[in-house]
This record gives structure tokens, C-alpha cells and sequence, in this order.
């Protein structure tokens, strides 16, 4: 198998039991150097882009290069752990309103949450900012935060938020994790409101009084990589578990995909999280990567530079250093995986406007990169 993997020019690779092989039919180039901890990236209709850094500063890169200055205007950010400036996103409509939106984890470290906030990009500032999101509860520490950011045909955005930390961390007598279960809080959720932060009359608990309206599904851990397809219009996820168990998630409105009650993860200290893998009325993973490889941004690949990876989901991994092509048959399930070794940690993954694939690495002097055939 090696030798006919060598003529052929593959790499053999092995995860979860499956045996991949990985394809050199592509090149790298650093398009970017100097990003401290880049955290995610979006780009404007004119090619130029948006980066945000972690420690706090949101970044514009004009013509191909890097403005010396950060992007002015932003609300004050809890950097720490885990926490900071972390997504970014354009209103599909950005190009007549302007508004750009930002996740980003806000308090101290007694208490702090994650929001959401947009404001009106003038090309050096974001002025006009206003929070349109948060989590209602204030937690301690600096894990779990989540958050990605997507936007869907009908202008309203999906928001991941993480089920606030690992044990001992609390919340209301009990694991602050216990929250992933609760209908009346955000933590482990992913949420899904209009434009302005009200909240879509078509949420899937909008009519539970007994629910937060906001919520879309629940059940997640920490789920920092989201896309959508909009050729199969489908919703999807990659969710850290603790040790072992990570996720690849097909969302669905009104679903609950488990955490912590059903898991494949164990404990950092030891025994399985639950003793249950699966339970009735909760959505199972797609794919599940044991040992886990933290993984990080996500996006389906929709570029013309690929046609073999027309429709793939491409998912970065922190722990695994690697880029991860799922390939998705026409029912949902994930029919094959390849591993993109990378030396580094990647922190995000996006199909870029131009065909190519592009990523942030999660360096003190991270790089943008730009994979061409």
C-alpha cells in the first residue's frame, strides 16, 4: 500500500480508523505575515478584508497588504484565555449600509460573556457601534466562548456560543456546562436573530414560554467552526469535545445535539463525560475525531480554482496542525476525509471570493495563507 501510495504521490494517513491519503496537487504561499493570534477573517464586495486579532484589534488589508493601523471604533474586550475579538462578518447588504459585525468576549474575570456588536465601517472606523447580541448570563474564567458568525439568504445571522467552561467551573449550583440543556440560557447554543438583534418570528422556541426565543439549536460545547452551503442549504459545525469526541454537526432548527448528556468525550481527568454516546430525541454527529484535533474555523468550499473540492467542507484543527477536507455525499453523511498537513496551528478556514482557499494561522506572528492549484 505505501509503495503504490509513493508512485502515486500520496501521503498514507491514518485517523478515527480510516486510512486517507493526502494529495500534493495544490501549492501555499503566505499572502501575510505580523497578525497576532488572527482569529477570523471576512471579505468586503471590492476584495479587500478584515481580520481580527484576539488580543482585541481588528485589522483591514487593502490591496493585498496589511494597513499599519488597527480598525478604530471597537467596544472594550476581555482578552484573556480563551476569550477576545474573535469573528467577523459583513451584512450581505454591506455594500449599501455598511455594517459589520463582531463577536467578541466582554467583562472580567469574575464575569464575563460573549456579545455581539455591529457598527458602520467608514474605512478606518467603526462608528455608530451598538451590541446586538449577548449572553445573558455572566460566567468566570476564560474557556468556551465560542463564536462564529454566519449569515443566512434571509439576512439573519447564526451565532455559536460556548457552554461556558469545564468542571469545576459553575453556574446556579451545578457544572456551568449543565447550560448546554437549558432553554432559558445561551450558553451551548447556537442562536439565531434578525439583523438589528431582534429576534426571527420563525425561531424554532420563539412560542415555548419557557424558552429563550433567540435559541436555534442546543446541546454544543464549543463549537468555533460554522458554514452554510447555499447550494445544499445546509448548516454546519465542527464542536470541540473535552478529551476525545470532537464533532462535525449537521444543524437543524429546534435540535439538540447532546452536550454534555450524550458525548463520545472523556473527561481531562479520566472517565467518559457520560455514559452515553447516544440518547433518543438528540441528533448524532456526522463525524467524530478521537483523539481530538481541536478543531476551528469551517467553510464549504464553493470556489471554481478546485473543481474536485467543489461542495467539501474544509475544517482547521489547533491540536492536529492540519486542514481537514470532508467530502459530503448527497445525503449528509461524510464519505471521505483527507488530512492537509500544515506545521502550524490554524485558527480559521475560508473559501475566498477569487476560488482560492485561505488561512489564518494561530501565531503570536500569525500568516494568511492562500492554497492555488
Amino acid at each position: 500500500m505505501k509503495k503504490l501510495l509513493a508512485l502515486l504521490g500520496l501521503a498514507s494517513l491514518t485517523i478515527t480508523g480510516l486510512v486517507v491519503a493526502q494529495n500534493q496537487g495544490y501549492k501555499t504561499t503566505t499572502v501575510l505575515r505580523g497578525l497576532e493570534n488572527p482569529w477570523g477573517m471576512a471579505w468586503m464586495p471590492n476584495g479587500d478584508m478584515l481580520i481580527t486579532e484576539r488580543p482585541g484589534r481588528l485589522r483591514l488589508v487593502k490591496d493585498g497588504k496589511l494597513e499599519k493601523n488597527a480598525i478604530g471604533g471597537l467596544p472594550n474586550v476581555f482578552a484573556s484565555g480563551q476569550g477576545g475579538l474573535m469573528d467577523v462578518a459583513f451584512h450581505p447588504k454591506f455594500a449599501q449600509n455598511r455594517l459589520v459585525y463582531i463577536s467578541y468576549s466582554h467583562g472580567t474575570p469574575q464575569a464575563n460573556r460573549t456579545r455581539v456588536a455591529r457598527g458602520v465601517f467608514d474605512g478606518t472606523s467603526l462608528t455608530d457601534v451598538k451590541v446586538v447580541f449577548e449572553v445573558t448570563q455572566a460566567k468566570s474564567g476564560g474557556q468556551h466562548f465560542g463564536s462564529r458568525l454566519v449569515f443566512l439568504p434571509d439576512n439573519t445571522l447564526l451565532i455559536s456560543t460556548g457552554d461556558g467552561g469545564n468542571p469545576p467551573t459553575s453556574l446556579d449550583n451545578g457544572f456551568i456546562r449543565l447550560q448546554a440543556q437549558s432553554l432559558i440560557s445561551r450558553l451551548g447554543k447556537i442562536s439565531r436573530i434578525n439583523d438589528d438583534g431582534s429576534i426571527p418570528k420563525d425561531n424554532p422556541y420563539l412560542k415555548n414560554n419557557n424558552a429563550d426565543g433567540a435559541l436555534f439549536s442546543i446541546g454544543h460545547r464549543n463549537v468555533q467552526g460554522m458554514a452554510y452551503d447555499p447550494i445544499t442549504k445546509r448548516i454546519w459545525v465542527t464542536d470541540h469535545g473535552a478529551r476525545g469526541g470532537d464533532e462535525v454537526n449537521l444543524i437543524e432548527a429546534g435540535e439538540n445535539y447532546g452536550w454534555p448528556l450524550a458525548s463520545h468525550s472523556n473527561e481531562y481527568f479520566g472517565p467518559p463525560v457520560s455514559q452515553n454516546k447516544s440518547l433518543p430525541g438528540m441528533l448524532d454527529p456526522k463525524l467524530i475525531w478521537t483523539p481530538s484535533i481541536a478543531p476551528s474555523g469551517l467553510t464549504v468550499y464553493n470556489g471554481d480554482k478546485f473543481p474536485a473540492w467543489k461542495g467539501d467542507l474544509f475544517a482547521g484543527a489547533l491540536a492536529g496542525t492540519a486542514i481537514h477536507r470532508l467530502e459530503v455525499a448527497p445525503n449528509g453523511s461524510i464519505s471521505k476525509e483527507q488530512i492537509i498537513e500544515m506545521p502550524m496551528r490554524i485558527r480559521d478556514v475560508r473559501s475566498g471570493p477569487d476560488g482560492f482557499l485561505y488561512v489564518l494561522t494561530d501565531e503570536r506572528d500569525g500568516q494568511l495563507i492562500r492554497f492555488s492549484p
